[in-house]
């Protein structure tokens, strides 16, 4: 398997700017996510990497080859795209042959290798068929079979799932980890679906504006997101953010709103130590707000919408002009108009600087 690795590239479409000096390195048979919204410049990225666009300025490499200019055919790199684009005219079989044929791989090889990815991907009982008589997941495992087939030093796949129903695109994410695993492919898979990437990811790079935001392990952008465009971009339902002013008296660091006064623990107020400002956005993820005794309470609030999900309830409160919502279990049951109390579990709040936007630190972090 091999590596691939941007070295500060830049892709401009006249005077807008699609990916600004992206630089990344791919690992071998890693698995990494081009995670953002429409617009990030993440397709285009992958794209590049392809030969599809145009690089503007920057170098990419696969192991220690150059490609940037190297047409596509030479490049030996595999891309699955969203639509599917398999030949309509051509059966499951012969889709997969194609590009083998183009390489002149002998005919009792390629018939080995035909057979043996459609057996992979669960589709050797279809290889007579049309696409006209497959289903959209069939077609997908179609176009998955034909990359894996020519045996790509890169593995491309472009928002491959999202034409797929809920359910088959979660069976399918799991399927093409699975071929992951045992092709050991080095792999750059584009999405704006942060559950995809969450679930399959071994990196998510996270892209704004052709930027990259933040590099990391799925618990890395989870639990440590750099900024607040990250925290509210990952997790579903998305962080809650609070204006807070710190308050420091007899050595406790309090956050204050007109709603609470929370005293942070010390092992937990370390973090604040050297951020000056008496203002901050504290980050809060809904699972991590737990209903509790009155007692225990940091606020009360009516409960204005629940949401039940069948293991879990979602339930909204308002809190300074905006909807809160909180991540309960499936029992007791809450409903609109019933009155709960809340906490924080401290070990797991998010600071961000108001003005910047960034991570202040998290709660316990060890630094």
């Amino acid at each position: 398997m091999s590596t691939l690795t941007f070295e500060n590239v830049t892709k401009r479409f006249g005077k807008v700017v699609a990916v600004n000096d992206f630089s990344l390195t791919v690992q071998e048979s890693e698995f990494l996510v081009l995670l953002g919204p429409s617009g990030c410049g993440k397709t285009t990225a992958m794209r590049m990497v392809a030969g599809l666009e145009d690089v503007t300025i920057g170098n990419i490499y696969i192991d220690d080859d150059n490609i940037t200019d190297l047409p596509p055919r030479k490049r030996n790199v595999s891309m699955v795209f969203q639509n599917y684009a398999v030949w309509p005219h051509m059966t499951v079989y012969e889709n997969i042959a194609y590009p083998l044929r183009l390489k002149k791989v002998p005919k009792v090889e390629m018939d080995t290798k035909v057979k043996d990815v459609a057996k992979m991907v669960k589709i050797d009982p279809l290889l007579d068929r049309y696409p006209s008589q497959l289903s959209g997941g069939q077609q997908q495992r179609v176009a998955v079979a034909r990359a894996i087939a020519v045996e790509p030093k890169i593995f491309l796949m472009d928002e491959p799932l999202s034409n797929l129903d809920a359910k088959l695109r979660g069976s399918m994410r799991t399927e093409l980890k699975a071929i992951h695993v045992k092709t050991g492919a080095t792999t750059v898979f584009v999405t704006h679906d942060q559950s995809e990437a969450m679930s399959m990811a071994d990196r998510i790079v996270v892209m704004k504006d052709g930027e990259v935001v933040q590099v990391g392990s799925p618990d890395d952008v989870y639990d440590r997101s750099a900024s607040v465009f990250v925290a509210d971009f990952i997790g579903t339902p998305p962080t809650n953010f609070l204006n807070v002013n710190i308050n420091r008296e007899n050595g406790t660091v309090n956050l204050v709103n007109q709603h609470f006064k929370l005293s942070l623990e010390d092992k937990c107020a370390q973090i604040l130590k050297k951020y000056y400002k008496e203002k901050l956005i504290l980050g809060v993820r809904p699972e991590n707000i737990v209903m509790v005794d009155e007692d225990e309470a940091l606020f009360t609030s009516d409960c204005l919408v629940s949401e039940p999900q069948g293991s879990h309830q979602v339930i909204a409160v308002e809190l300074d002009e905006s909807y809160i919502k909180v991540v309960a279990p499936a029992q007791p049951k809450i409903n609109p108009g019933d009155i709960i109390h809340l906490n924080f579990k401290q070990e797991t709040l998010h600071y961000f600087d108001p003005d910047t936007e960034l991570s202040v630190g998290h709660a316990c972090d060890d630094e």
